[in-house]
C-alpha cells in the first residue's frame, strides 16, 4: 500500500512535465508558426533575370525589419505621386510613440517630417518612425498592412504577408527570401530618385548622431544598401545591392545565427554571383540559425545585446577585407563566433530572473 501511495506524487509529476511540455510546444509554434528552415540565402542579376544561386529562397521566414522596405516602397509611391512631400511634417501617435524599440524616440503629440522619417527607418531602423509614416498613409497600421499586402500581390510576392508596418514580431508577418529580393529589385527599378537613402550610413537628428546599422557597406566596395533586420526569432536577416564593373546584383540573406556571419556569408554570396558561380549551400547552411529549438528559445527569452552586435565600432567587427574574400576562411571565423555568442546567450537566460513572454515583440535591428 505504501508503495503504491508512494507512486502517485511520481506520476502526478510524470502528468505536470507531460503537460508542460505540450504547453511548451504548443506556445512555441505561435512564433514558429509554418516555421522556416532557419536560414535562406538568395542573388539575382536584375538585367537578365537570372538567379545565380539560392538556397531555401521559397521558404517563409520572419522578415523583421526587411518589412520596412515594404514600407519605404509605398512612402516612395506616395511621394512620387505627391500625397507626401518630402519636408512634410507628419503627427505622431501614442501607439506610434509607444512602439517597441529600435527608435527615434519620437513623442506622441509632436511632428516629424517625413525625410526623418525615410533616414530612421533606412538607419536605425526606428519602428516608431515605420508606424508614423504607416498612419498618415493608411489611416492606422492596420489599413496600411492591408496596403502593403495589396502592393505585394502586384509585385508577385506570393509567399508574403504582412502584419505590420516595421517587422515586430507577428506569427503572421512572413515572407521569403524571392519575395524579398524581388521587393529590393523593385525598390530600385521603380523610384531611382530615392534609392540615394539606402546608402546612408548616419544622420543627424535633433541634434544627434544616429548610426546605422548595415555595417558591411563600410567593407565590402560597390554595395550601397539596401537594409538590415533582427529580431530574437527571425535571427539576423539583410537585403543588399553592389555593383561591380558595372554590374548591379541583389541578394538577401534570412535566419543568420550572428551579425558578423550574416554579414560575412552576404559579401561570400555576392563575390560568388559577381564571378557567375553560385554559393555551396553548406555555407549558407554554417552561417543560419542552425536548428528549430534555438529559434525558439530565443523567442522565449530574448538577448539583449543584438544592436550592439549591429553597430559594434569598426575595430570590434571582423577585420576580413571583404574584397579578398575567397581567400579568408570567414565562415570558420562565424562558426567561431558564434559559438562564444551562444555561450553568452545562455549564461545571459540563466541570469535572468525571469522571462517576459511581452519582451519577445522587441526588434533590436
Amino acid at each position: 500500500m505504501a508503495v503504491i501511495q508512494s507512486s502517485q506524487p511520481m506520476r502526478l509529476l510524470s502528468r505536470l512535465w507531460g503537460l508542460f511540455a505540450a504547453l511548451l510546444l504548443l506556445g512555441a509554434s505561435a512564433f514558429v508558426s509554418v516555421a522556416h528552415a532557419g536560414y535562406a540565402a538568395i542573388v539575382v542579376d536584375p538585367a537578365t533575370g537570372e538567379v545565380l544561386s539560392a538556397v531555401n529562397a521559397d521558404q517563409q521566414n520572419y522578415p523583421a525589419s526587411l518589412t520596412k522596405m515594404m514600407t519605404l516602397y509605398l512612402t516612395f509611391q506616395a511621394m512620387q505621386n505627391g500625397k507626401l512631400k518630402v519636408d512634410q511634417e507628419l503627427p505622431v501617435s501614442t501607439w506610434a510613440a509607444s512602439r517597441a524599440p529600435t527608435k527615434l524616440g519620437l513623442r506622441a503629440g509632436e511632428t516629424v517630417s517625413v525625410n526623418d522619417c525615410i533616414l530612421g527607418m533606412v538607419t536605425k531602423s526606428a519602428n516608431d518612425a515605420a508606424t508614423t509614416v504607416a498612419e498618415s498613409l493608411g489611416g492606422n497600421e492596420s489599413h496600411f498592412a492591408d496596403m502593403m499586402n495589396a502592393q505585394a500581390a502586384l509585385l508577385g510576392m506570393s509567399s508574403t504577408h504582412f502584419a505590420n508596418a516595421n517587422g515586430l514580431p507577428d506569427p503572421n508577418n512572413l515572407s521569403s527570401a524571392r519575395d524579398m529580393v524581388k521587393l529590393a529589385v523593385a525598390l530600385y527599378h521603380d523610384f531611382p530618385q530615392y534609392t540615394h537613402y539606402f546608402a546612408t550610413k548616419d544622420f543627424v537628428f535633433r541634434g544627434r548622431l544616429i548610426r546605422g546599422h548595415n555595417n558591411l557597406m563600410d567593407r565590402y566596395p560597390g554595395m550601397d544598401g539596401l537594409k538590415t533586420g533582427f529580431t530574437d526569432a527571425s535571427g539576423f536577416n539583410l537585403a543588399s545591392t553592389a555593383v561591380r564593373d558595372g554590374r548591379r546584383l541583389f541578394a538577401v540573406v534570412l535566419g543568420g545565427r550572428t551579425a558578423s556571419a550574416r554579414d560575412n556569408l552576404m559579401a561570400r554570396l555576392l563575390d560568388d554571383g559577381f564571378d557567375n558561380q553560385p554559393t555551396p549551400d553548406t555555407l549558407v547552411a554554417r552561417a543560419g540559425v542552425p536548428s528549430t529549438t534555438r529559434r525558439v528559445l530565443a523567442a522565449l527569452s530574448p538577448i539583449e545585446t543584438a544592436e550592439a552586435d549591429e553597430t559594434a565600432p569598426a575595430h570590434r567587427r571582423s577585420s576580413c577585407p571583404a574584397h579578398r574574400s575567397k581567400s579568408c576562411p570567414r565562415v570558420a571565423k562565424a562558426a567561431h563566433t558564434t559559438k562564444h555568442s551562444s555561450t553568452r546567450r545562455l549564461a545571459h537566460r540563466k541570469s535572468s530572473k525571469k522571462v517576459v513572454l511581452a519582451s519577445a515583440s522587441n526588434s533590436h535591428d
